[in-house]
């Protein structure tokens, strides 16, 4: 079982269950790893989450889903079921699971009359069935939804898993044309309830994820390709980060976890302010994170739509930018609506050039002929007595942009200074809108490769 990212339109296979029946430990034992986040908590998987497969050398995009319940005390549920409903019309297969402990319920016919109604080719899965007692009334108990013969299983032991994916493998559609993509990979991110759901649908167009007003909606990371006329982009709505010491429990600290690795895993990070707050300690924390991995960054002020005073508040907000954002001087930086949709087509234009940014290389001559002309105009300080010297420089790498520079001696080279000659680069190469890094070696050190 193995992961891959996406380079093809693969068919679908989504994981239906009411709450609390393993749909998301499943999920996570196909991956090999703890992408959607387990807890001894009915409802904790609400969104879509996805990822690609391979088993018996076919592909699939794998995909769990929130508990399926129409609880009308619980604030999510409609929207759940909303999302479990657009999940099966788009699958190519459905894997329902039912728990083989704890018998069948009445959501559990609920969810069987939809998937029956959408008939798509399903494969039943009596999942905690941990010994043969449990399989034996799992698979009695499964047969009465009429919708096959069920594969009993435990996703804790790693039992049944593989004969659920050889059924669904034996399912699945013939793969069509393979179609390469280069998808500009942004994580949308911020702190709680500044609109990042909100803004994620805005740019799809549909209710990709869920919306709602509550602090904290999206726990997990939803990866969402789509098609524009700006580009090709995977898109990750990822939880909102909290402060470090104010992370709770379980799954606020799973959350931050989740968003934490899809900042590492994208190209651009767009960092969603609120525009009736401003830039708040937290987001500078966040875009500190961004900053520290060396991702492209694009700080996006939203609810403008909120303004009374349009110019006004678009002054104050550039002027509260440059004070408290100026060890980002890089970012670039626009302005949304999210409820309105507006400003979405200038975010994608921006992250589309800041991923160009990120992939730009300089050649050695120019390189060399820049950071010595730098350093002729602004003399390098002295530290200890003694003045770094160059002597070489060459572009090592691109995602971020790395440069190597040999000097006699690391340790002269000052902080400041070293800003200095990235702001030298920045101008000279247009690395606008991301992060650079600039690795300084002793002359004795063997050069790389460029």
């Amino acid at each position: 079982m193995s992961s891959q990212p996406a380079t093809a339109i693969l068919p679908r296979v989504v994981i239906v269950g009411r709450p609390n029946v393993g749909k998301s430990s499943i999920f996570n034992r196909v991956l090999g790893e703890r992408r959607a986040i387990v807890e001894d908590e009915p409802g904790t998987t609400r969104d879509r989450v996805e990822a690609d497969v391979e088993w018996l050398d076919r592909r699939f995009r794998l995909i769990d889903t929130g508990g399926f319940e129409t609880d009308e005390e619980n604030v999510y549920a409609a929207l759940i079921v909303d999302q479990i409903r657009t999940a099966i019309a788009q699958s190519a297969v459905v894997v329902f699971v039912v728990d083989a402990r704890d018998g069948l319920t009445a959501s559990d016919y609920d969810i069987a009359d939809v998937v029956r109604r959408a008939n798509k080719p399903t494969v039943v899965v009596a999942n905690k069935a941990d010994n043969e007692r449990r399989e034996m009334t799992g698979i009695a108990d499964a047969l009465s939804l009429g919708l096959g013969e069920p594969i009993p299983a435990s996703a804790l032991h790693d039992h049944g898993v593989g004969l659920m994916l050889d059924e669904v493998v034996a399912l699945l559609p013939e793969i069509g044309a393979i179609e390469e993509s280069d998808r500009v990979r942004v994580a949308i991110i911020g702190r709680p309830n500044v609109g990042k759901s909100m803004l994620l649908n805005a740019i799809l167009g549909e209710e990709r994820v869920i919306v709602s007003d509550v602090a904290g909606t999206t726990r997990d990371a939803v990866d969402t390709e789509i098609d524009l006329p700006q580009g090709k982009f995977l898109l990750v709505d990822t939880a909102g980060l909290r402060r470090p010491g104010k992370l709770g429990k379980g799954i606020e600290r799973h959350s931050a976890l989740r968003t934490t690795t899809a900042v590492d895993r994208c190209d651009v990070a767009v960092l969603v302010v609120d525009g009736q707050d401003g830039m708040t300690a937290q987001d500078t924390h966040i875009a500190g994170q961004a900053m520290d991995r060396y991702k492209a960054l694009i700080i996006a002020i939203n609810k403008t739509d909120l303004w009374e005073d349009p110019v006004a508040s678009r002054d104050w907000a550039e002027r509260q930018l440059r004070s408290r954002a100026q060890f980002v001087p890089w970012a670039m930086v626009t302005y949304v609506s999210a409820l309105k949709g507006e400003g979405t087509n200038k975010l994608l234009e921006l992250a589309v050039e800041a991923r160009e940014a990120r992939r730009r290389r300089v050649s050695t001559p120019d390189l060399n002929g820049t950071l010595t002309r730098a350093i002729r105009e602004h003399v390098p300080p002295l530290v200890r007595n003694k003045r770094f010297k160059l002597f070489y420089a060459t572009q090592a790498g691109v995602d971020p942009p790395t440069f190597i520079l040999f000097v006699n001696d690391p340790e002269l080279v000052h902080f400041s200074y070293r800003r200095y000659l990235e702001r030298a680069l920045r101008e000279s190469y247009d690395f606008d809108g991301t992060a650079i890094k600039l690795v300084f070696r002793g002359r004795s050190e063997e050069n790389p490769a460029p």
